[in-house]
């Protein structure tokens, strides 16, 4: 039987009781304070994505003045932006202008008038009845009282819709304002802690840092992958916006499985195609989903645990049982966060619980020489 012979002492359940407050404390803190908070985490995000870029202008195409760096880096990243909606904006905008023609076509065929106004103008003459009744009724003025609320709901949300503009703002600022000393921000900021703990708040943020790129370029070579593949499903069952649809798939796999919100323009442009060519709507639609889910499972079984695996160093079933555990726990955030903080778990139970690093492994001792006589 085992038996714990670790003496507890007051002063040791004290300051074990003061961290745990301490703890407890920070975290209502930032709590409190995370509309405050959150544009300088952004900013802070954006400045460590962007880093590399700035010191590639600033030291490889030496521009030696930092803050022209990031503005030539962030020129560098509009123009990709702007290259990347053009791609996938002006040909939607398309799709929709030629949606509505086709519905002016139809109700000038099918209702025998020039066009959709002069529809509804006909339409509102035969039912005139009808609707003075309906305005005159006691289900529409409790539907105006429901309605008031829910308009200033909307303009609530209006508001907050502002206030996010305004803090993307300050969010590019705090990452303008980091990136000028970016250097001296992530050594100097190990100095809030004591001397005692640094240490481990230093390899905490090492290892933090290594797993944040293993999976930022591991989850960018998965998206890459699957938005390649789209492309090429997509043009060989000759679907509209075969290249934007697909590049847009692949930009929003960067958040794993954000991409399954691709299904609601893939059902518009299945409906468009089926509308303007006279195919039957079900077999295009099942043609695209055909792609989504040999895509899917190609990418499920194959390319992110290949892919990830490698990056993270986690073994495929771990990978997919992280996903799955953290996706449980946490929804949609459990999926963004499953594979770092799987793989630092992983790391701090081997060096903390089963001390493996500290393991010396026994190595025998080479045969003795005997002398030769």
């Amino acid at each position: 039987m085992l038996t714990y012979n670790k003496i507890i002492t007051f002063d040791t359940f004290v300051r074990w009781l003061g961290y745990g407050l301490l703890v407890v404390g920070v975290f209502l803190l930032v709590s409190y304070l995370s509309n405050v908070l959150l544009p300088f985490a952004i900013g802070w995000l954006l400045a460590y994505l962007l880093y590399p870029a700035v010191k590639f202008v600033q030291y490889k195409m030496r521009l030696r003045n930092r803050a022209l760096s990031i503005i030539v880096t962030l020129i560098g990243v509009i123009i990709i932006v702007s290259v990347v909606l053009w791609l996938i904006i002006p040909p939607m905008l398309g799709q929709f202008a030629k949606l509505g023609q086709l519905a002016t076509n139809y109700v000038q065929s099918a209702a025998h008038v020039d066009s959709i106004p002069e529809a509804i103008r006909q339409w509102t003459e035969s039912h005139r009845d009808a609707i003075q009744k309906f305005l005159h009724s006691q289900e529409f003025n409790e539907s105006i009282k429901a309605a008031i609320p829910n308009m200033f709901k909307v303009l609530g949300k209006t508001a907050n819709i502002i206030i996010s503009i305004a803090g993307s703002l300050i969010a590019l600022l705090y990452m303008f304002f980091i990136l000028l000393d970016y250097e001296y921000l992530t050594k100097a900021w190990i100095k809030i802690f004591p001397h005692k703990s640094r240490p481990f708040w230093s390899e905490l943020a090492g290892d933090a840092s290594r797993e944040l790129n293993n999976y930022i370029r591991g989850q960018g070579t998965v998206a890459l992958i699957m938005g390649i593949l789209f492309c090429i499903g997509f043009t060989i069952i000759d679907f509209p916006m075969a290249i934007g649809l697909g590049i847009l798939i692949g930009i929003m796999d960067l958040v794993p499985y954000l991409h399954t919100l691709a299904l609601v323009p893939t059902v518009f442009l299945s409906l468009l195609k089926a509308a303007d060519t006279g195919q039957n709507f079900w077999i295009i639609l099942i043609s695209a989903l055909a792609v989504f889910a040999i895509v899917q499972v190609i990418c499920d079984m194959v390319v992110t645990p290949k892919v990830m695996g490698k990056a993270m160093g986690l073994n495929p079933a771990i990978l997919l049982l992280s996903l799955s555990i953290w996706g449980a726990l946490l929804g949609f955030i459990g999926l963004i966060i499953a594979l770092p903080l799987t793989t630092l778990l992983i790391a701090y139970y081997q060096r903390y619980v089963t001390r493996e690093e500290d393991v010396v492994p026994d190595i025998p001792d080479p045969p003795a020489q005997t002398e030769e006589k």
